[in-house]
């Protein structure tokens, strides 16, 4: 019974989860584009290259301290929401997780073979790439059966109901 009313808070927030993954995935491509038209790709290298005589620990310093400075921008997205700005709100809270998703995929390109020399953030790597995976069976599903819908495939009340909207929209423009 609790497993069945948790069931939609789960998958919100494998939802949530995957967005960010999403998220990640599809902004490396846009940091390494920047980072090529910019001249990031010798600040990589140049990053790279101190990384390599850091500690393990002290890599995570690294990888830790770009973010920090995006915090107040996150707050200044939390203010405009309490006065009121939406727009403005949502565009300043949206550039943010842009922001920080980016400068933290783009650190932790650099970092990414020393943080896992630490046995800790190997295991922790390791239960975020094995959370994706379930976040993704668990939602897969989901995905599938709203793809029906929106096609108006299967059997169900759904797609007979999508049908009649379809069935009435012709009937309306041929009516025209």
């Amino acid at each position: 019974m609790l497993r069945r009313l948790l069931q939609p808070i789960w998958v919100l927030l494998a939802v949530i989860f995957l967005i960010e993954a999403w998220l990640w995935d599809h902004l490396e491509p846009i940091v390494a584009w920047v980072v090529s038209k910019f001249p990031l790709h010798t600040f990589k290298q140049w990053l790279a290259e101190r990384v390599d005589t850091l500690s393990p620990a002290m890599t995570l310093i690294v990888f830790i301290v770009p973010v920090i400075p995006l915090f107040p921008l996150k707050l200044v997205g939390l203010w405009l929401l309490t006065h009121e700005y939406w727009i403005s709100a949502i565009l300043t809270i949206i550039v943010a997780k842009l922001l920080g998703v980016g400068v933290t995929a783009f650190v932790f390109d650099v970092t990414r073979p020393k943080l896992l020399e630490m046995a800790w953030f190997e295991r922790l790597y390791e239960f975020v790439t094995a959370l994706r995976a379930k976040a993704t069976a668990l939602v897969e599903p989901v995905k599938i059966r709203i793809m029906e819908i929106l096609r108006g495939d299967g059997d169900g009340w759904s797609s007979r109901t999508l049908r009649l909207i379809q069935r009435f929209r012709k009937s309306v423009r041929e009516a025209r």
